[in-house]
């Protein structure tokens, strides 16, 4: 993989990310992207928050009842 990514390549590895643990090569190239561009890491901040917000809703018990 080339160390120069376009926008969409870095939001399928920040997707992939949550999943499994990205190659070396991968992980640089997105670093290094997300230090260039303005758009991807707010992106990246946004997929954080809806994986932790998924993650509160999985455990959520409703006490209505």
């Amino acid at each position: 993989m080339k160390f120069t990514i376009t926008c969409r390549q870095s939001a399928r590895l920040i997707s992939a990310e949550l999943d499994r643990e990205l190659p070396w090569t991968s992980r640089a190239a997105l670093r290094l992207h997300l230090l260039i561009c303005r758009a991807c890491p707010r992106f990246k901040a946004q997929i954080r928050l809806l994986d932790s917000a998924m993650g509160r809703w999985r455990t959520y018990v409703d006490q209505s009842d």
